[in-house]
């Protein structure tokens, strides 16, 4: 099974991934998740990307998951996790959460090379889908980040929860993770 972990970051999920990202990593099998002209069309099983597409604007988003839909085998599956606009909003209304809790998960601030880059956009789960559809993904549902092994082993943003010091079963998941089909 030929497995990519799309925007990895420092975050190596093993030799039976294939790990992409722009950043400066010992694991990383190559650098750009927007140019993957060395897999042929229809050859990847699986591509998981946890919170990185939030950091391109929506046109360009558009062009990547083309992208990530031509390497994927016909049936095969794309799991994306981005910060889950709707929820973190549900908590600053609700006054379950102060803003400064939310500010870091919605706008991503963070160094890549020479530069700082920030999240470009928000989603729920209703743009999520449409962005999804668009690019011509079926079946787009929301998973569970515990019903895959390599997530349990592999704590990454798709578990990402505003809760007391590390307590998820207390948290609230603030994670939109989503699932589709080629």
């Amino acid at each position: 099974m030929i497995k990519i972990n799309m925007g990895c970051g420092w975050r190596d999920f093993g030799k039976d991934w294939i790990h992409i990202d722009s950043g400066d990593y010992e694991h990383l099998d190559y650098c750009s998740i927007t140019d993957l002209s060395q897999f042929e069309d229809d050859s990847i099983d699986l591509v998981y990307a946890s919170h990185v597409i939030e950091y391109f604007d929506r046109e360009q988003v558009v062009s990547i998951l083309d992208e990530w839909y031509r390497i994927l085998k016909p049936g095969a599956e794309i799991r994306i996790a981005v910060p889950d606009f709707e929820q973190m909003s549900k908590l600053y209304v609700d006054n379950s959460t102060e803003l400064s809790d939310i500010l870091g998960p919605l706008y991503g601030k963070m160094s890549m090379g020479n530069e700082i880059i920030y999240h470009r956009t928000v989603y729920d789960f209703k743009t999520l889908e449409k962005t999804l559809n668009f690019s011509g993904f079926e079946d787009i549902e929301r998973y569970d980040w515990g019903d895959y092994k390599d997530h349990v082993e592999n704590d990454d943003h798709s578990q990402s929860y505003l809760c007391p010091k590390g307590d998820k079963k207390n948290g609230v998941l603030i994670s939109l993770n989503v699932v589709a089909t080629k």
